[in-house]
């Protein structure tokens, strides 16, 4: 009896567990749909999408926005732990400062570890009045395990886009997204984010194979030995 219990409790586990993963898999499939119609949009400029979504800025992610202004590289930051072709070096994020005095945070791409110090001379942003495309990223939160960032003091490098943190340490306001560049990934420095794709489902089609297998396991191996029981009680 009490094997019969277990095993019923284990199948609606697996059970419930290969349906979760299912779950997950339709939400993945329709978080990229929607990010591959942002992404495929028509750029608009960032100031203006940042005032249409009012508080709602997360709807704005993985959007092509334009920017218009002047770079201030005095006041750029490099963000650590990036890989480009398997080497590790910092993205480089940098203020663009628009004409009213606002300013949006550009990631400007990948440097190596020995560019180390900003402004970063061998990777100097154009001079003058310039229009970046690129796409919409809300500010990085810390995850639970993730490494701080000093609360105090002017940071040249960080762990992550924390576009509070860095308006701390810049004299003009930021917008609350922040714009990754767009550009051909060439021999020049610093070389452009990958452009993202919305072609991957994850894991969550292999783990719910994975949940039902363990059920269709259990099951015969447990008829299996019932089998064996009633042959040896016979």
């Amino acid at each position: 009896m009490i094997a019969h219990v277990v095993m019923l409790l284990l199948s609606v586990a697996f059970v419930s567990l290969g349906m979760w993963q299912l779950r997950r898999l339709d939400e993945r499939r329709l978080a990229n749909t929607v990010g591959e119609s942002r992404f495929e949009a028509e750029p608009v400029d960032a100031a203006l999408l940042v005032s249409a979504a009012g508080s709602d800025l997360d709807s704005l992610s993985h959007y092509r926005a334009l920017a218009t202004g002047t770079f201030a590289p005095e006041s750029e930051v490099l963000i650590r732990s990036q890989v480009y072709l398997g080497v590790a070096g910092f993205h480089v994020v940098t203020p663009l400062v628009a004409d009213d005095g606002s300013a949006v945070l550009v990631n400007r791409g990948w440097v190596p570890l020995d560019m180390d110090r900003v402004p970063v001379t061998a990777a100097t942003p154009p001079a003058g009045v310039v229009t970046v495309e690129g796409w919409l990223v809300p500010t990085k939160e810390r995850g639970a395990l993730g490494p701080p960032d000093p609360e105090d003091g002017r940071l040249v490098a960080m762990n992550r886009v924390d576009i509070d943190r860095i308006q701390e340490q810049v004299p003009f306001p930021l917008l609350p997204m922040y714009l990754v560049a767009m550009g051909e990934r060439g021999g020049e420095l610093p070389v452009p984010v990958e452009t993202p794709t919305f072609e991957d489902d994850g894991p969550h089609l292999a783990y719910a194979i994975q949940w039902f297998s363990f059920l269709v396991i259990g099951i015969v191996g447990y008829g299996f030995l019932m089998r064996r029981s009633l042959r040896s009680s016979g």
